[in-house]
């Protein structure tokens, strides 16, 4: 089911959910390879900001397939002020455990795509030391240039690897125009899902909250703890204003 939540569609998908849904498309593709990949966008309090306040970012979302609430100010205000359903915060640093374990038991291939050379290719290394058998058949850094030659030898290279999913994160709002401009050339892939800092989580680089932040909500606090110079400010503007559409943004 698809809500609009402070005046943003988001899905109410649960990590399994997606998970499956993510499983059943790339079946279908390996049908068909002249599908063009569904676009998986994730949204959180920011997101919801940056929806209101940035034109590309908002064309973007609303081209998206799937959006899932990435944060848990989405699952509660979602909760509490329309009619949807939301069980459960579905973390994009937690929904790729999901996805791993599937393409472990022949699932589906993963390419990632973002950070810099060193961490992106720690997190595929880290990834493959705790989940033995997935299926990683690419990477590349995020440091190149749009509509550079660079950029064309990234695209080959994901054609001529064919995964079935390509995390890409390359940050807001870059990430989700990238997919957007490479739907239609990304045929044979089922997948185009963003993915922010992930690779700096699974490289080792930042840490995650503790369990109680993460349930509770305030894993946003945690990292603007870890770097108030950088997120103090960012956090504070984007927070009120999320609390604010999602009270009269319908």
């Amino acid at each position: 089911m698809r809500a609009i939540v402070g005046g943003v569609p988001v899905d109410t998908f649960t990590r399994k959910e997606l998970a499956v849904r993510f499983k059943q498309a790339a079946m279908e593709v390996s049908e068909d390879v002249h599908v063009k990949p569904r676009l998986v966008f994730s949204m959180n309090g920011e997101g919801v900001y940056k929806y209101h306040k940035d034109k590309i970012f908002r064309s973007c979302i609303d081209k998206a397939d799937i959006v899932h609430a990435d944060g848990m100010s989405i699952v509660k205000a979602g909760n509490k002020f329309t009619d949807a359903v939301f069980k459960e915060r579905v973390a994009t640093t937690d929904l790729v455990h999901d996805i791993a374990r599937i393409s472990e038991e022949g699932g589906f291939s993963v390419y990632l795509l973002g950070a810099k050379p060193d961490v992106v290719e720690r997190a595929a290394s880290n990834l493959k030391k705790i989940y033995g058998r997935i299926n990683i058949v690419g990477t590349h850094h995020g440091y190149f240039e749009d509509f550079s030659e660079e950029e064309e030898m990234v695209v080959n290279k994901i054609l001529k690897a064919k995964p079935d999913i390509v995390f890409v994160g390359l940050g807001r709002p870059r990430q989700e125009a990238w997919c957007v401009r490479m739907q239609s050339r990304l045929t044979g892939v089922a997948w185009l899902k963003t993915c922010g800092g992930l690779f700096d989580f699974l490289s080792g680089d930042a840490s995650r909250a503790p369990a109680w932040m993460i349930n509770s909500g305030y894993e946003w606090l945690y990292r603007m703890l870890r770097e108030p110079k950088r997120l103090f400010w960012r956090y504070l503007t984007t927070n009120i204003y999320s609390l604010y559409c999602f009270r009269f943004k319908k």
